[in-house]
């Protein structure tokens, strides 16, 4: 695929969104010169107006993917978001409600009455109702609930047992089965009677009358084999397999490595329950990238880009308070050289190529243990191995660049000394940042927590604070 190629889709994308932008100004802008003019027929005038450009707009968005829909609702301020959704049909509501982000959906969903909330979610599959119930109304969960049939509110329920990040809250109950005693034949003839398949079907789940899986049979061996041969001579007996109490990542991460699509979901005593697909883990490894960026940012949750003022500084003010905090001990420790650095000015502008390079340092290490963690690279067990190689290439970095940065105090102050020192207090330093950068993941992990959660505020704090103190330290020490 060449560069062109993959960027068309997301062009593409975009002049959709650019599209929609320019009909909601044309309608604004139409609709306010109307309302401008008087006269007897200007409340004609204003609706034809009205009419003519949300048809325009609706037969837009009646051609787009609700996925297309959810990027646009998502890239919008909330009341053109809340224009383009009242737009959108009723029956593709609920799809476009399980495609936008968390944030954008409850602002969607507060829009809408129970009945237009009921009406969107009818249709839904039953792990796809376990999705937004949590984001629904109780009476209108209740209502719904009762108007599903038996099956269907035994798979809600059992989908809403499981935690959100274990297997079983993501599982999929609609697939075929078959028995292993049957020809192909047979198999070929019953999937043409079906309706359709279920989507992302790349093989056919093989139980016994009790319901426990014997083996799957994919699609491809189906299709090129004899149909005479039974099931039982063609299937594979040892499928990658999960239960719904395993955890969500891990059974994402078994789909990467063994380039799966479709996956069974058994209990204890083998018995099929469900399935997973490649839709879910893929949305699962993008909203866990997420997430890890948010937590490294110190942010607590995904948020509505066009949140109001309120809801975004709740999300934000937690680290904020903790950054200044650690800000004002940094602000604290150069107060202590004050002395120093009034005696040799050089000081005040070296130092923060110090605390900088330092803190950039920290970051690549916790960058680096973060991601082998989520790939399940690394432990506490792997602790000290990590952290004396850590150390290692901070040492090196250190003398390295600290020389070279020395060499250039040195010539532009005219002290080898302060060269001298420069070097010194950057190899400490980026020690520092190393032995930092191991230990602050590995202590959120040890403590249950998330290893990426503020870690990047965290080091950078220890980073500035100590950088400044090592080489204020360092000069007071041997040049004053």
């Amino acid at each position: 695929m060449t560069e062109a190629e993959a960027k068309k889709p997301q062009e593409s994308l975009q002049d959709r969104l650019a599209q929609v932008v320019d009909l909601l100004h044309r309608h604004r802008l139409v609709e306010d010169l109307a309302h401008r003019q008087e006269g007897e027929h200007q409340e004609l005038v204003e609706s034809l107006v009205h009419r003519q450009n949300l048809a325009e707009l609706q037969r837009k968005l009646e051609d787009l993917h609700p996925a297309d829909i959810a990027h646009i609702l998502e890239a919008l301020p909330l009341e053109d978001r809340l224009s383009v959704w009242q737009l959108v049909k009723a029956e593709r509501d609920g799809d476009i409600l399980l495609e936008v982000s968390d944030a954008v959906r409850e602002s969607l969903i507060a829009d809408m009455d129970d009945h237009e909330i009921l009406a969107a979610t009818r249709d839904l599959d039953a792990d796809e109702l376990a999705d937004l119930a949590p984001e629904l109304p109780r009476d209108v969960v209740h209502e719904l609930m009762e108007s599903l049939d038996a099956q269907q509110r035994e798979r809600v329920r059992s989908a809403l047992s499981y935690e959100e990040d274990q297997v079983g809250a993501l599982m999929d109950f609609e697939m075929v089965t078959i028995r292993d005693d049957v020809t192909l034949e047979v198999v070929l003839r019953y999937l043409r009677r079906l309706k359709e398949l279920p989507g992302h079907t790349d093989k056919l789940f093989v139980v016994d009358y009790d319901g426990i899986l014997q083996g799957v049979l994919p699609i491809k061996r189906l299709l090129v084999n004899d149909p005479d041969k039974k099931v039982a001579e063609v299937m594979a007996t040892d499928p990658v397999t999960f239960h719904p109490d395993e955890d969500a990542y891990d059974a994402a991460q078994a789909f990467e490595r063994y380039d799966l699509i479709s996956a069974p979901v058994v209990d204890r005593n083998d018995k099929l329950i469900g399935r997973l697909t490649i839709d879910e883990m893929v949305d699962l490894i993008r909203e866990e990238s997420e997430t890890e960026v948010l937590n490294m940012a110190g942010l607590r949750e995904e948020e509505d880009i066009f949140a109001s003022v309120w809801k975004s500084l709740r999300n934000r003010w937690a680290w904020l308070a903790i950054n200044l905090i650690t800000a004002f001990l940094a602000s604290r420790v150069i107060g202590l050289f004050e002395g120093s650095i009034e005696k040799l000015v050089a000081l005040a502008a070296l130092m923060p190529i110090v605390a900088g390079i330092g803190g950039n340092s920290g970051n690549q290490t916790i960058t680096m243990i973060v991601r082998a963690m989520a790939l399940d690279q690394v432990g506490t067990g792997n602790t000290m191995r990590l952290l004396r190689k850590e150390l290692g290439v901070a040492l090196i970095n250190g003398v390295v660049w600290g020389g070279v940065i020395g060499g250039v105090a040195w010539s532009l102050y005219g002290s080898w000394s302060l060269g001298v020192v420069m070097t010194g207090a950057m190899t400490l330093n980026l020690l520092l940042a190393a032995l930092m950068g191991v230990l602050i993941p590995m202590t959120l992990l040890r403590m249950g927590r998330d290893p990426a959660m503020g870690a990047s505020v965290m080091i950078t704090a220890v980073t500035d604070s100590g950088g400044f103190f090592i080489f204020l330290g360092l000069a007071t020490l041997f040049l004053m």
